[in-house]
């Protein structure tokens, strides 16, 4: 063999065994998200692989119809990916699973994640018992669409601020139109935040024992219900979604003139609400119940959590932290108009000069999270819609819609009552 023929062999080992070695020394973390977050964030990891070149972020993308359960799933199989997703109101199942790592001591040791750097109420989404189970990544919230220009003509120069106010203009909307088959807000029986947010505006405790029972028909929750469900039996608002096939060209034909609902649907109504509409429509924090402005809504959106079982915590924290910074935070807006969770990231100009999303800035200072039980999603989805039609059509009083309801929700919670022993 010639020297030169060794030297190239020699420099091969030696290449092949630098590969080897870069390979061993590189951590793989695995990153489950779902829906279009999935398919965005990877525009995102390129720049956190660079910072940290010995961390690779592999990405599944799991629909938002199947998450859950791929993920009870994968727990079930002691397969949960590193870090992963979830919506906020997931986060007490997990906890209860003893799926998910406690954020504490983490947070405590952060430059980058504080307390402090987020909405109160969107950050306590994901404090249980005290500790922190997850980082807030994305936020929403429901705020009160309106027609400034309906408004305008029945004497409202400021969308109404208080139960009585939006009570108000909408009978004075009602009597204005002469169509009988037009309405003045949309509060379908098909969504069940509207009739939760009142009552919790109205200080209700939506469960009571530990939140094992129901407290549906507690006075200040069936004030605020029965408040809602007179909009349906004065005719201000039609019922559920049969009577409504677009929303958009519902608002747009002026079928509706407020209706309560999040950031997704902004896009859409600047779509439908252009030419000479294009400044009839504007977005405004919830009214109150009393003169205190804005009232309470919803702390919604998704939040990092860490696997409690996996062996790359570090450097899946690494990632929660890098997903967080507001610059990060603000290009993932950019990407996908989910809003960021980071305060600071809310004084960029683009967000802070978008007339849509002041409103969802203002109400993201009041908003508040639903009981952190495992079985809420099922007593919201399944019940409280499902008696709220009832209410709304007449088939039930509302007394005993609410009797019924709490029933319902009593059997919901039995399970929980045997394992922490309420009676």
């Amino acid at each position: 063999m010639s020297v030169n023929s060794y030297k190239i062999i020699l420099a091969l080992l030696l290449f092949f065994a630098g590969c080897s070695a870069d390979h061993d020394n590189t951590s793989v973390i695995r990153f489950w998200s779902m829906g279009a977050e999935a398919e965005y964030v990877t525009k995102l990891i390129p720049m956190f692989e660079k910072e940290n070149p010995g961390i690779l972020v592999e990405v599944q993308q799991i629909p938002w119809t199947a998450a859950q359960e791929k993920l009870i799933t994968a727990y079930a199989s002691n397969n949960l990916p590193d870090v992963f997703q979830l919506g906020n109101t997931w986060v007490p199942q997990f906890k209860m699973l003893n799926a998910i790592e406690v954020l504490d001591e983490r947070i405590i040791s952060s430059n980058e994640i504080s307390d402090t750097n987020y909405f109160n109420g969107i950050w306590h989404t994901n404090v249980i018992d005290n500790s922190v189970y997850g980082i807030p990544w994305y936020i929403d919230t429901r705020v009160l669409y309106y027609r400034k220009d309906v408004l305008q003509r029945n004497g409202y120069e400021h969308p109404p601020k208080s139960w009585d106010e939006l009570l108000d203009l909408s009978q004075k909307v009602k009597s204005a139109q002469k169509d009988t088959d037009k309405y003045s807000i949309y509060l379908p029986t098909n969504e069940w935040a509207p009739f939760i947010i009142f009552g919790m505006q109205n200080g209700a405790q939506l469960l009571k024992k530990n939140n094992c029972y129901g407290n549906f028909h507690s006075d200040k929750f069936k004030s605020a219900f029965e408040y809602l469900i007179n909009f349906h039996k004065e005719k201000l608002a039609p019922i559920g979604i049969s009577q409504v096939n677009n929303v958009y060209q519902a608002f747009v034909d002026e079928y509706f003139s407020m209706y309560i609902s999040g950031p997704w649907n902004i896009r859409e109504f600047k779509k439908w609400m252009g030419g000479d509409l294009k400044d009839a429509w504007g977005t405004a924090p919830l009214p109150g119940p009393d003169s205190t402005y804005p009232g309470l809504s919803l702390a919604g959106g998704s939040s990092l959590v860490i696997s409690k079982n996996s062996t790359k915590q570090n450097e899946a924290w690494k990632f929660i932290e890098y997903l967080s910074r507001p610059e990060i935070q603000l290009e993932f807006y950019k990407l996908i108009n989910d809003l960021p969770a980071v305060k600071s990231a809310w004084e960029d100009s683009t967000l802070a000069n978008d007339r849509y999303m002041r409103a969802f800035h203002t109400q993201f200072s009041n908003v508040i999270a639903t009981p952190k039980i495992a079985e809420w999603e099922q007593i919201a989805f399944s019940k409280v819609q499902q008696y709220a039609e009832y209410a709304a059509r007449g088939v039930m009083s509302v007394d005993e819609t609410l009797i019924k309801l709490d029933e319902d929700v009593d059997r919901i919670l039995e399970k929980r009552r045997k394992l922490i022993g309420v009676e």
